[in-house]
């Protein structure tokens, strides 16, 4: 249960950060859409610490 919860924090992890770079690369990038998404990323990461 632990191994599937922790696969599944950094799945989520890796795609946020693939979505952060994807939208900081566009011309005209939502800074809103960057921040919550980094906002989230930092959710995770603290839940991995746990």
């Amino acid at each position: 249960m632990q191994n599937a919860h922790f696969a599944a924090l950094n799945a989520k992890h890796s795609t946020l950060d693939q979505r952060i770079t994807a939208e900081s690369q566009r011309p005209l990038p939502d800074q809103m859409l960057l921040a919550e998404l980094k906002k989230q990323k930092l959710r995770v990461k603290e839940e991995l610490n746990r």
